[in-house]
């Protein structure tokens, strides 16, 4: 069974950083689209940042701050945020897809930006 466990979000002041992971509990070699999407109050997910074929894309919204990466020794997706603003406020969650069209969510951690 293919589970995904997000951590590293929490309170972080305007213009700060927070790296969030994502352990999934089997190899990721066999996925090729990891990415990280969020849900703020009263809005709809959105996508944030993407790894589609070894290639990151990202929403406009967080182009030049947010990085995603992987690691494939440590089953684990990141993605580094930094210059966070109060509009990154939200709940993060991690999905990962293969060439089947299998999607796997995360439960999500919540980032609030806030001084």
């Amino acid at each position: 069974q293919v589970q995904l466990v997000e951590s590293g979000g929490g309170l972080v002041q305007p213009g700060g950083s927070l790296l969030l992971s994502c352990g999934v509990s089997v190899s990721i070699y066999d996925f090729n689209v990891m990415g990280w999407h969020r849900q703020a109050p009263g809005k709809e997910r959105e996508l944030v940042a993407i790894i589609r074929d070894s290639r990151p894309h990202y929403a406009d919204s967080v182009m030049g701050r947010f990085a995603i990466s992987r690691d494939y020794s440590k089953n684990t997706v990141y993605l580094q945020m930094n210059i966070l603003k109060p509009e990154d406020t939200a709940v993060y969650y991690c999905k990962i897809s293969n060439s089947l069209g299998n999607e796997y969510w995360g439960q999500g951690t919540q980032v609030t930006v806030s001084s």
